[in-house]
């Protein structure tokens, strides 16, 4: 054999062996897994609600009134449109 087919020979062997060697790295880090103390259901409902941004009482009044108002002018287009179409028909 030639000098360059014994390096690649040799090049080939360490690619195997570190192959391996990761491989077993990676299993033995699977097996390492901490094993996390599972809450319960509740406790997992009371770290979330406890994570969320809350309306003020001021923001909650003006999203209200705003509501109230967009309903209102919702009403008042569909009875303009019912009237409308009362007409046309020639209900009134």
């Amino acid at each position: 054999m030639t000098k360059e087919a014994k390096e690649k020979e040799t090049k080939k062997v360490k690619n195997k062996v570190d192959t391996a060697k990761m491989k077993e790295k990676k299993a033995k880090k699977d097996k390492k897994v901490k094993k996390v103390k599972k809450e319960s259901y509740f406790e997992g409902v009371r770290n979330e609600i406890a994570k969320v941004k809350w309306p003020t009482k001021k923001e909650v009044f003006k999203y209200t009134v705003a509501t109230i108002i967009f309903v209102l002018i919702l009403v008042g287009f569909f009875v303009l449109l019912d009237l409308l179409m009362s007409v046309i028909k020639g209900g009134i």
